[in-house]
């Protein structure tokens, strides 16, 4: 597999957990942990959707997959950072999402240095 490919892969992957999660916290979600699945699979599916098109921008070059990588994974930790809260009712997993927000940051300013050295 290309890694194109592979962080189309990895994005369809996060896409669809992000939609399972988002369905539980939807449908059947205790309160207490309704608005953490919620906030995680907000910003998990945004960064699976950034993440295929970073994919697919090929005047982006490699910056554009590596802000697809950082932007997803990034998505992915702060979910499961979120998660972890809301199932195993541990606090300490709060230390662990801003890892993720820092991640997604990288990803977007990442995009933008790509987009900057880009060829119009």
């Amino acid at each position: 597999m290309t890694v194109s490919r592979n962080l189309i892969v990895f994005a369809a992957l996060n896409g669809a957990l992000a939609v399972a999660l988002g369905a539980f916290a939807a449908h059947g979600a205790g309160p207490q942990i309704k608005t953490l699945l919620t906030t995680g699979a907000q910003y998990q599916i945004v960064h699976a959707v950034f993440a295929f098109a970073c994919a697919q921008w090929t005047g982006g070059g490699g910056l554009a997959r590596l802000a697809g990588w950082l932007g997803s994974i990034g998505g992915l930790i702060f979910c499961l950072a979120l998660a972890a809260i809301a199932f195993l009712g541990v606090p300490a997993f709060g230390a662990v999402a801003p890892i993720g927000g820092l991640l997604m940051t990288a990803g977007w300013l990442c995009l933008a240095f790509a987009a900057l050295r880009s060829r119009p």
